[in-house]
């Protein structure tokens, strides 16, 4: 197979172009750039920098991967971008490499879907099936876990993780952690629960949900430190992994803070 390019795109030499690939019509694809094998790229996607994208991806039109950072701190320092298999990235996403204050690289795993303007800052780590709404915007260093959906108009500030399955509502601003299979909401997000919808979709059992809702009840309970619910959390439910991953979140260091209930939604 050989790839296939149309005739006013333009390719610098030194990038590669994998088998079966098309590059549309005034795509511009840059000397550090690799494409995987079988990517479509539409027309007028700009591919700049250490870009890798991985195999059947499909960026379309004004898609721009891999120009400079937004941070005043990069000096040019050779980061990259790292984007999994099956991608699907819509018009006019911006994805930043990363920079030496962040470990240089930004990445995103596989089968991820980023809707149209969406934007994702330098060093920001994005895990597999991770879907980002219409104009979410992550600030840099943000992890997201994976399955989880980030709501159309949402910003999620600097060095913030969002667990796994987790939910961010549309147009919520998020200043401090998402627990996994959190759903949070509002302008300043508070956290309203767990994503059941979510969890249901993606074939939880409901023995696994009911726990879950148990150990949430219990984290965000009035009873006790927050620590001595956390360490009731997880002696309670040591054999089960899905709260498990829940305990281990919270127990990871961060910069941020853990976003709360509101006083009307505390469990």
């Amino acid at each position: 197979m050989t790839a296939r390019v149309h005739p006013t795109a333009i390719i610098e030499d030194g990038a590669k172009i994998g088998d079966g690939a098309e590059i549309g019509p005034f795509c511009m694809v840059g000397v550090g750039a690799d494409i995987g094998d079988g990517c479509v790229l539409h027309s007028h996607v700009v591919v700049a920098g250490d870009t890798r994208i991985g195999p059947g991806c499909t960026v379309f039109p004004f898609a721009v991967l891999g120009h400079v950072p937004q941070d005043l701190k990069y000096s040019g320092e050779p980061s990259r971008v790292e984007i999994g298999a099956g991608c699907r990235i819509r018009e006019h996403v911006t994805i930043h490499p990363g920079t030496r204050g962040g470990g240089m690289v930004t990445r995103i795993g596989d089968d991820c879907l980023l809707m149209v303007g969406a934007h994702v800052a330098h060093d920001c780590q994005i895990g597999h099936h991770v879907i980002l709404v219409n104009n979410a915007t992550l600030g840099g260093h943000v992890i997201i876990g994976d399955h989880a959906i980030i709501g159309g108009l949402s910003g999620v500030h600097q060095f913030v993780r969002v667990g796994a399955h987790a939910m961010v509502g549309g147009m919520s601003a998020v200043e401090s952690d998402v627990i996994p299979y959190g759903l949070v909401l509002g302008e300043r997000a508070h956290l309203a629960g767990l994503n059941l919808v979510g969890l249901k979709r993606r074939g939880f059992a409901r023995d696994e949900i009911h726990d879950l809702q148990k150990a949430y009840r219990l984290l965000f309970g009035q009873e006790g430190t927050f620590q001595e619910r956390l360490d009731d959390v997880d002696e309670l439910f040591r054999d089960h992994p899905a709260v498990q991953e829940l305990v281990r979140f919270v127990r990871t260091d961060s910069p941020r803070s853990l976003t709360q209930p509101s006083a009307d939604r505390a469990p």
